[in-house]
């Protein structure tokens, strides 16, 4: 197998959670028969409200999650690669 095809074949896994880590953030929101409701209330909010600012920080967390792993996984396909790191990445001053 040639070298250039290993590194990413190594991080596939990677990326396909990558992928469902975003279509989840994405997704979700979308679903709103998922939410289309007024029960149950949160301090006088009903679910509609609450439940769509809850998604909020979840939909953070996952996009943040995502892109540290996609960062690990361009490392790795690059220095499989033999390519240089990203630009910002080489420890230097940019």
């Amino acid at each position: 197998m040639p070298d250039s095809t290993r590194g990413s074949r190594n991080t596939r896994p990677v990326w396909l959670l990558v992928a469902l880590l975003l279509a989840v953030a994405i997704a979700v929101p979308l679903l709103v028969p998922l939410y289309d409701r007024a029960t149950p209330t949160f301090l006088g909010f009903p679910f509609f409200y609450w439940f769509q600012f809850m998604l909020i920080p979840i939909a953070s967390v996952l996009t943040y999650t995502a892109f540290k792993l996609s960062q690990a996984a361009t490392r790795h396909d690059r220095a499989a690669r033999g390519q240089k790191p990203p630009a910002g990445e080489r420890g230097g001053v940019s």
